[in-house]
C-alpha cells in the first residue's frame, strides 16, 4: 500500500503514506486477546513490502480500521447477514488490543473511529489484498 486515509464526518481521523498496510479488522464471537496479540505480531513481522520487508523492518506505519462486514454472509438470498460478526462491546476492546500490541511492538498506528460511518481510501501497491487469520 502505498496511501491510506479514513475520513469521519468530513474530517481525516487517520492517515498514513507508504509503505505501510492498511489493516481491516473484523472481530467474530469467539474471537479473544491472545488471537488479537498473534495478529498484532504477524501484522508487524509480514514481509510483504517492497525487498520482501516487513513493517518492524523499515518502521513501516499501519492504518488499522475497525469492518465488522468482513463477516458478512451473503450466501443466501439478496441481503448479507452479519450474524458473525461480534457486537460492538465485544468488537471494540479487540480492535483496540490489536493497535495497543503494535504500538507495544514500536509500530506508528494511525486508526479509524469504532462504529462511525467512515471513508476509507486506499492506493493499493501492487495491488496485493491479503487475508490474516491467527
Amino acid at each position: 500500500m502505498s496511501q491510506a486515509s479514513v475520513t469521519v464526518d468530513g474530517r481525516v481521523v487517520g492517515a498514513i503514506d507508504g509503505p505501510g498496510l492498511l489493516v481491516l479488522v473484523g472481530v467474530t464471537h469467539d474471537d479473544t486477546p491472545e488471537q488479537a496479540r498473534k495478529l498484532a505480531a504477524k501484522l508487524w513481522g509480514l514481509r510483504i513490502l517492497p525487498e520482501e520487508k516487513s513493517c518492524s523492518d523499515v518502521g513501516a506505519p499501519l492504518l488499522v480500521v475497525s469492518q465488522f462486514t468482513l463477516y458478512g454472509d451473503a450466501r443466501k438470498g439478496r441481503r448479507p447477514s452479519w450474524s458473525a460478526a461480534a457486537p460492538g462491546p465485544v468488537a471494540e476492546p479487540l480492535v483496540d488490543a490489536v493497535v495497543a500490541e503494535l504500538r507495544a511492538l514500536g509500530a506508528k498506528v494511525e486508526t479509524g473511529v469504532f462504529g462511525a460511518d467512515m471513508k476509507v481510501a486506499l492506493v493499493n501497491d501492487g495491488p496485493v489484498t491479503l487475508i490474516l487469520e491467527v
